[in-house]
Parts: structure tokens; sequence; C-alpha cells
């Protein structure tokens, strides 16, 4: 089937064709993914939420590249975006323990910090409690979705719509903090 053929198919919500692009490109992506983020299991993820994302909003595919090109891009922006996330969490985990290692802080920083973590804190009781238990094993634990979904017994889909639910809640609480 041709690659113009296949998107149409897909837009129109044929399963079989979606199945085709995935197992052409899966692999190939993956190790792209891992290219980047020397994680396997991260690299698997990205391509995951990649695939998951263009199931979900196959009504409004368009390329104006090759579906291939597509797809890599896709692939290098979300690692891209992890990495820096990656960076930044270390950099304010880095930032919080010379805090806390008793260095002096302006009083505004540390009051915007205990603001934070009373925020993050009440909107973690506030989930329902799958989302606020997927939401701990994956931030708290350091799990990935894959080993949230095999200890919960139920589909990674499952943790990535409750992990959903749960960041939307946390970004709507968070907000002025953004």
């Amino acid at each position: 089937m041709k690659e113009k053929q296949v998107i149409r198919s897909v837009r129109n919500g044929d399963i079989q064709a979606f199945e085709l692009l995935f197992r052409q490109y899966y692999e190939k992506l993956c190790q792209w993914a891992h290219h980047y983020l020397h994680d396997l299991d991260s690299s698997e993820e990205v391509v995951q939420d990649l695939f998951y994302n263009l199931w979900r909003n196959r009504e409004s595919l368009e390329f104006h590249v090759s579906v291939k090109s597509y797809l890599y891009k896709a692939v290098s922006n979300n690692c891209k975006m992890i990495i820096r996330k990656k960076s930044r969490r270390s950099a304010i985990e880095a930032d919080i323990a010379t805090q806390s290692s008793g260095s002096v802080s302006e009083p505004a920083e540390i009051l915007e910090v205990k603001e934070i973590t009373e925020v993050v804190n009440k909107t973690l009781e506030e989930l329902p409690e799958k989302p606020a238990l997927i939401f701990r094993m994956s931030r708290y634990e350091g799990l990935k979705y894959r080993e949230i979904a095999e200890k919960l017994s139920i589909s990674i889909k499952t943790v990535e719509a409750n992990m959903g639910k749960a960041l939307k809640i946390f970004r709507k609480n968070l907000q002025e903090y953004i």
C-alpha cells in the first residue's frame, strides 16, 4: 500500500493500516529514540506515545513531508523535550538540595518552595485513587509506565490515561507557579 493510501486509511479509522504503519516503523523509531535517551524503556515509551497520539488524532492527520520524516522528527523532538525536562528537574533538585543543606536563600524562594510543596501534596490528596497511585509510582518511585501497568495488572494505555488526568490537574493547580 502506498504511503498516501495508508494515511488516508488510518484517517478513516482502519486499524489494519495503522498496524501496518506501526509494524513498519516501531523498532526503527525505538532505536532512533535510544540514540538520544540511552534508555530502552524511555525510548519505547516515546514511540508508544507517538503512535498513541497518531491514532487518537487520526482524523486530522496531515503530512507535509513523508510519513517517515514526520515520525523520525517527532521522535527527535519528543526525546529532546524529555532531555530538557530531565535537565530542568536535575537543576531544580540540585537547587532544593542546596537550599536544604543549610545555605542561605532568599526568604521569598523558601516560601515559594513551601507553597509549591503544599499545593502538590494537596493536589495528590484530591486526586482520584488510581491517578494518584499511578502518579506516585511514576514520579516518586521512578517506575516506567510498563512497570506500573505490570504491577497494577492494567494496560499501558490505562496508565497513560490516568497520568494524563493527574498531570492535567497538577498543571491547573500549579498554574500560578509556572
